[in-house]
């Protein structure tokens, strides 16, 4: 798919920022006499630069993502225009979030449903969804796919944010934007449409409506945007490469050794690959004027599970205990609720991650070691030294990700065994000639992956500030130039979270 390719978007963004640094805010057009037209010229051009970001490699499906934008606005036009009937302004909520959960279950889920339907039953019932494309292409031939239903790119990420927005309204947190392109600027933000960081409304509400680009934040964001490509280009896309070769193996016949160097090459590689598109996003909306929460904050590092979650995809977490876990109740219901509700939570968030009961296991997982050590577990693990609560975090994410990149949980569990020696032998010459080939890989991975370059960079700021001021350009240059040579060459690359 051309627009997976890391390439588009790389040469893509310098001409929309050229032409979003020219022109200002808003532009006031006469129309005779005394009327004027206010057209806000910046948000307009993100509205159509996120359309044709996504329509490059959507453009079929670019509808749904309009379809949503437009009931979502409507709904919370509804709500502020009957703002003093509950009724009213419930079923606007409604209409919204079965909307919004009905186009995941239909493109996301309704596969998975039907898979699961007939494996349970022994029947062999089409998923309507699929007739459906069948008739379309028949009378228009789109292309689309007629023995499962295409993912539309990123329909994870931007249901979720559109969604927040009607929530938070119902709920009074924040005012409804009147101006459908302000709206719509809000759902189709180019820099992280389709794989987060997931913005909620209230995030960028003052910005939506006047934000200020300026030198200084157009180059805090150029250096994030750096940190971010070399992230995915020099590391995510190098140490895949490794787990892309263990994963086509057989688990049954490698070594312990080649399993672990292949799950560890994965558990660097979405780590990478994933905070390196959350830090060219933020970056991005740095440079247009837009403060995007931060994602990810060194999760490697966590000292217990609990806390790994705090550190990975915060803006998820946040949304799912925003608009799940507290209007569930949260933890102010005993403690039977409160673990009920953490099941459900994760429950989902394995769900949301992808339609398959590796995905829905893989959630749980992690809702149980969390219920553990809500019961007493985590308490003992503030106690123990600081590098074995680390090392217990960080061997509980590696077990994860198999469940997380196997397609099903027999390949998991297979895989599993395969990491303590079922394939018969701990070590062979393939790993060996592995780790040689790539210890220096791993070795920058580890580096990379912890806050020691954070602090240095710190450091500098603060104590040499002379240093700094020279070195961060030069550094930035030099990144973006490696980063350019390895994507002149480079067809695909795709970003892991683009499939959710």
């Amino acid at each position: 798919m051309v627009f997976s390719s890391l390439t588009f978007l790389y040469y893509f963004l310098p001409i929309v920022l050229i032409v979003y640094i020219l022109i200002p805010n808003k532009i006031n057009v006469p129309l005779g006499g005394e009327r004027v037209l206010v057209v806000p010229a910046r948000n307009l051009l993100i509205l159509l630069t996120g359309f044709f970001f996504y329509a490059w490699g959507e453009p079929f499906y670019v509808i749904i993502m309009l379809f949503s934008t437009m009931i979502d606005y409507t709904a919370g036009r509804m709500m502020h225009k009957y703002d003093d009937n509950p009724k009213i302004r419930t079923i606007c909520l409604i209409i919204s979030v079965c909307m919004n959960i009905g186009l995941l279950a239909v493109f996301k889920y309704s596969d998975f449903i039907f898979h699961t339907i007939n494996s349970v039953f022994g029947t062999d019932i089409t998923n309507p969804v699929i007739l459906v494309n069948r008739a379309i292409n028949d009378i228009y031939d789109f292309g689309l796919s007629e023995n499962s239903v295409a993912l539309p790119i990123g329909i994870s990420f931007y249901t979720f944010q559109s969604m927040s927005y009607t929530i938070d309204l119902y709920l009074r947190k924040i005012d409804v934007q009147k101006s459908f392109i302000g709206f719509t600027s809000y759902v189709t933000l180019f820099p992280q449409i389709v794989a987060g960081p997931i913005v909620r409304y209230e995030d960028v509400a003052a910005e939506i409506e006047e934000r200020k680009v300026n030198i200084g934040g157009i180059s805090e964001g150029i250096a994030k945007f750096s940190k971010g490509l070399a992230k995915k280009v020099l590391l995510a896309n190098n140490i895949g490469i490794i787990w892309t070769e263990v994963k086509a193996m057989d688990p049954a016949h490698i070594s312990a050794a080649t399993a672990w160097l292949g799950i560890l090459a994965f558990t660097f590689q979405i780590y990478f690959d994933f905070s390196g598109y959350s830090d060219m996003a933020v970056g991005l909306g740095k440079m247009l004027g837009f403060n995007f929460p931060k994602n990810f904050d060194h999760p490697y590092l966590s000292k217990s599970v609990s806390e790994f979650w705090r550190r990975w995809h915060i803006t998820l977490g946040t949304w799912f205990r925003e608009y799940v876990y507290i209007p569930l109740g949260g933890n102010r219901k005993g403690m039977a609720k409160t673990l009920r509700n953490l099941l459900i939570v994760w429950g989902l968030t394995g769900l949301w991650h992808g339609a398959s009961w590796n995905f829905v296991i893989w959630g749980l997982y992690y809702g149980i070691l969390i219920i553990i050590e809500r019961v007493g577990w985590g308490k003992l693990l503030e106690k123990l030294p600081s590098g074995i609560s680390m090392l217990y975090t960080f061997l509980a994410a590696v077990f994860g990700w198999v469940l997380f990149d196997t397609d099903t949980l027999g390949g998991a569990w297979q895989y599993i065994k395969a990491m303590f020696g079922a394939g018969g032998t701990l070590y062979d010459s393939t790993s060996a000639y592995m780790l040689a080939s790539n210890a220096l890989i791993y070795i920058i991975c580890i580096f990379a992956s912890t806050d020691i370059f954070t602090r240095l960079t710190e450091f500098f700021k603060k104590k040499k500030k002379r240093i700094y001021a020279y070195t961060v350009p030069a550094a930035v240059a030099c990144v973006l130039l490696l980063c350019t040579s390895y994507l002149v060459d480079a067809s695909y690359n795709p970003f892991l979270y683009f499939r959710f």
